[in-house]
């Protein structure tokens, strides 16, 4: 008796083993390759700007006041602050499942059944006490506590727990990266919108010089040493310089906004100083080994994480192949009447069950669903290692940038310096009817233009340091 009592226990038991004995399908390889080259140039310094705290990296106060009010209200960031929200709620669900479920359950009802049937008949002729039978219609009532619990024998369950902590510190790394993209970001539009206000000023100062020369054309008119011909070649020189006034103004409004939106509020007037621009010195490049990337680069954390989680969610997809225990039990009180809903022992209930139970027949479905946890754990992968590249990327590039643009500066110092004196001496030599009209509307123009490219090459350089702040990893700290 009691050996058949272990074989029938044994035999769905090993049934189910059998079952999870089956061959199940592999995990995919991932080798993700960290390799990185071991410098950008030939200089092996370790020092890195990304360590500085960007308070510290930007000394402008008005730049520094802008930057942390974005960081108090900008739209983009409180998104990405709830979705730190949604996955460590995520994580609650997590660590639900590994606790059993409790809970209270009080029912009541009503039930007639035929009198010929064979529950009719047994009611009829059962005494609940001496004269007393079975009433018609049979009520029911009950007040029960229950409880549901699954074993966790494969780590499913574990594992889906650490999953979602994984990704949540994947959510982090993702506000760390909006940090330093948003501080970046407005840091470029505030260098842009001072370099604007300087462009400004220089097209205004252009705009007098002009119009001077203007005036010394029609006075050569009246003493018949200019034409008509050179007055409104000088007059449409003065209305594009005043047309493009109107385009910087448009400019500078748009770059205000620009800012206004990062900082999450409507238009106002950006404070910064319109002082001289170019004699802005750009924060010099410790640019460290790439190898630190790894550490620093939110995005590059994220995607490991992100890997990670994917690695953890193909082992939750494989155990999916395998039985699951489930345990369960109830204790209360049922009776037909209420009067006797707390009689005991008669109105006693418990119950105590455990279930194995094992796939069967959707494993195809169970088999798809762990072939998409190994793809999205491939494409994990292969986007750290591109996360990775495009870091290396990125900084190299802006490397090359700043080193291009300090040279160019140089260069168009030195080409501005020339023009300048050559609008001097072009002056003087039209004064003296040595020169036609012509050279002298060419040597302001090219002068203008020079001046408005080299303020734009002062920004190109302050924005690639920037650039080269933000790619080594540096601002969120």
């Amino acid at each position: 008796m009691y050996k058949s009592k272990i074989n029938r226990y044994l035999i769905p038991l090993g049934v189910c083993l059998a079952i999870a004995s089956c061959k199940t399908p592999q995990i995919a390889a991932t080798a993700t390759n960290t390799a990185v080259p071991e410098s950008y140039n030939t200089s092996s310094d370790t020092t890195n700007m990304a360590s500085v705290q960007w308070r510290k990296f930007f000394t402008d106060k008005n730049l520094v006041d802008l930057i942390d009010t974005a960081l108090k209200n900008n739209q983009e960031l409180q998104i990405t602050l709830q979705e730190l929200e949604i996955a460590k709620n995520d994580i609650r669900v997590r660590k639900a499942d590994l606790l059993p479920t409790l809970g209270i359950r009080a029912g009541a009802g009503v039930e007639k059944v035929g009198r010929y049937t064979s529950q009719g008949a047994g009611d009829a002729s059962t005494e609940i006490m001496p004269g007393k039978e079975v009433p018609d219609p049979l009520t029911d009532f009950t007040v029960a506590a229950f409880a549901n619990y699954e074993v966790d024998i494969w780590k499913k369950l574990h594992n889906s727990k650490k999953a979602a902590v994984t990704r949540y510190l994947s959510s982090i790394e993702g506000k760390n990266f909006v940090l330093t993209n948003l501080i970046a970001e407005v840091a470029d539009s505030y260098y842009e919108l001072q370099a604007l206000d300087n462009q400004m000023l220089i097209v205004k100062q252009n705009i007098d010089l002009q119009k001077n020369a203007l005036e010394i054309v029609k006075v050569q008119k009246e003493a018949a040493r200019a034409t008509e011909l050179a007055v409104q070649k000088f007059q449409a020189e003065v209305f594009k310089s005043q047309s493009l006034e109107f385009d910087i103004a448009q400019q500078i409004k748009e770059t205000e906004n620009r800012i206004n939106f990062l900082l999450a509020r409507y238009p106002q007037e950006i404070p910064r100083d319109k002082g001289e621009f170019l004699s802005l010195v750009p924060t010099a490049i410790q640019s460290g080994i790439p190898s630190q990337l790894l550490a620093n680069r939110p995005d590059i954390k994220q995607a490991e994480l992100d890997l990670a989680a994917a690695k953890l969610d193909v082992k939750v997809a494989r155990a999916e192949f395998y039985p699951t225990l489930g345990i369960s039990a109830a204790v209360g009180y049922q009776a037909f009447k209420t009067s006797y809903l707390f009689t005991n022992p008669e109105s006693l209930l418990y119950s105590l069950a455990g279930d194995l139970v094992a796939p069967l027949v959707n494993r195809n479905a169970i088999k798809a669903e762990f072939k998409n946890a190994n793809a999205r754990q491939l494409q994990a992968m292969y986007n750290y290692q591109r996360v990775v590249l495009n870091a290396y990327i990125e900084v190299a590039n802006q490397l090359s940038n700043v080193s291009n643009l300090e040279k160019s500066y140089d260069l168009k110092s030195k080409q501005v310096d020339a023009l300048n004196k050559s609008i001097d001496a072009s002056n003087d030599l039209f004064r003296s009817a040595r020169v036609d009209y012509f050279e002298v509307l060419m040597t302001q123009r090219d002068a203008l233009e020079s001046k408005l490219e080299l303020i734009d090459t002062k920004k190109e350089q302050l924005n690639a340091v920037v650039n080269v702040y933000k790619g080594l990893g540096g601002g969120w700290k």
